[in-house]
């Protein structure tokens, strides 16, 4: 199986960032880490291994990359704003840097936005908000609403709320969302998200779920039995659904 890690300077953060791609031919896979993940940890959960067959044999090519959540919404000293700013930053490095070095490296048209935890948070978001460049979207024990306090997952933005907020929180956008070219494209996409039973965030699983199907956006809503919130699960989840 090919591994290739690559590094560059990054313009839109300021800072060196870190990838890894597994595999040479196929569907592009995005794929976001989870919250205390690196552009490492699907390797080091196993993930990969357990998709091995879809990668060697050249249906699926990963694209791991790295994150910055201790500089977005767990910088607990930044503001508020200033946090969404660093996420917009990053929104904007993977448009503008690793998406144009993804089709460089690879002609396929289908682009897979995926993520685990948190992951899939910006897996779903970056989806939502720019459908047209993603053919799938994959969404392993998100939540898509990061205001919200429930069990030990507190508001990650401390109760302030502004229009970047609102925009990159598709439980809040999407209901509002009435743009024909968008909505054609969110239609056009194959959208799973994956959730266990006893996840804290099964009710947000549901409440996007309806918003999709107001919107006339199929979609599958996959629930797992217990929390299902694991690499274990999430080894068994990949092969299945990506």
């Amino acid at each position: 199986m090919n591994r290739e890690y690559h590094k560059w300077w990054s313009d839109k953060l300021q800072r060196d960032m870190e990838l890894l791609i597994f595999g040479h031919a196929g569907a592009k896979v995005l794929v976001f880490p989870s919250r205390d993940g690196r552009f490492y940890e699907y390797e080091n959960l196993g993930i990969v291994e357990s998709v091995r067959h879809k990668i060697e044999q050249g249906f699926l090519q990963l694209y791991c990359i790295d994150s910055v959540y201790s500089e977005t919404f767990y910088c607990g000293w930044a503001h508020p704003a200033g946090r969404v700013l660093r996420h917009i930053a990053y929104e904007q490095y993977i448009l503008d840097e690793v998406i144009p070095f993804m089709n460089r490296q690879n002609p396929h048209e289908c682009i897979i936005s995926h993520g685990i935890s948190l992951g899939a948070y910006h897996a779903a978001n970056i989806a939502f908000r720019h459908p047209h460049l993603f053919k799938k979207l994959a969404a392993f024990s998100g939540r898509y609403d990061l205001t919200l306090n429930i069990e030990s997952f507190s508001d990650l933005l401390d109760g302030f709320y502004n229009e970047d907020i609102y925009f990159h929180t598709p439980s809040h956008f999407l209901p509002n969302l009435t743009c024909g070219w968008h909505l054609q494209h969110l239609r056009a996409m194959d959208i799973i998200l994956v959730i266990g039973a006893e996840d804290p965030f099964l009710q947000n699983n549901q409440e996007i779920s309806a918003i999709l199907a107001n919107k006339g956006i199929s979609h599958q809503l996959i629930v797992w039995d217990g929390r299902a919130h694991r690499g274990r699960y999430w080894r068994m989840m990949a092969p299945l659904y990506l």
